[in-house]
């Protein structure tokens, strides 16, 4: 199984940091999920009814990521970790966005427990993911700007591989080399979680990571989950 490594030093410098890694071969990403848009309906009739608004900053599991970003140089109100500006964009939209199957599988999930999630198309990475401290020389190139070139601030949490950078701040923006499209049959899912505590062992991503794991596995031949932390 593919698996990303976490630095240690990353791993010292945020020891309640906890990942989820779901690995699936032979996704079917060209065809409707229908659990999957079930899920997004479900999350957007609750908010639209008012029993239920998507976690913001001042829940824990989010507080923890602002936490984070500003130990490590960004300003989360203007770089903000991806649930929250997925929540704040159902808050706000009263809708979730459609991309495809694959990506709106792990949206449900991050939205609905406040949990930080991405993926990568594995025929688009070159050699191991690490989670790592930028140096300041890597190259990233944003999703949806495929001319753009930026370069992550020394400090900075990215994931990347031997090509260049495929996350900025952590989980706030994904590159578009290896963006997941409804071709991508290979795909490395991650979970995240900011709030773990020693000893835990990822079991606050245990419940979501099943989640996804079951809107993936009729959609795949295979589906493995790890974790790290």
């Amino acid at each position: 199984m593919t698996l990303p490594h976490l630095h240690p030093d990353v791993a010292a410098a945020f020891p309640a940091a906890r990942i989820a890694v779901l690995t699936a071969h032979g996704v079917r990403a060209d065809r409707p999920w229908p659990a999957t848009e079930a899920a997004l309906a479900r999350l957007e009739t609750l908010a639209a009814q008012g029993g239920w608004r998507p976690a913001d900053e001042h829940d824990p599991r989010i507080a923890a990521w602002h936490t984070a970003y500003r130990a490590f140089g960004s300003n989360p109100r203007r770089v903000r970790p991806s649930v929250d500006a997925l929540g704040r964009r159902l808050a706000k939209q009263g809708a979730l966005p459609r991309i495809n199957p694959a990506v709106d599988s792990y949206n449900a999930v991050s939205v609905r427990h406040a949990r930080p999630a991405g993926a990568f198309d594995l025929a688009a990475v070159d050699g191991r993911i690490e989670i790592r401290f930028a140096d300041g020389t890597e190259e990233f190139t944003p999703l949806g700007a495929p001319g753009t070139v930026e370069h992550p601030r020394p400090g900075e949490v990215v994931y990347a591989d031997a090509a260049g950078v495929l996350t900025r701040h952590w989980n706030h923006r994904d590159a578009h080399r290896t963006r997941v499209t409804e071709r991508a049959t290979d795909v490395l899912f991650v979970l995240e979680a900011m709030d773990g505590m020693d000893g835990m062992d990822g079991a606050e991503l245990a419940g979501p990571a099943e989640e996804l794991r079951e809107l993936l596995a009729p959609h795949s031949e295979q589906v493995a989950v790890r974790y790290l932390g």
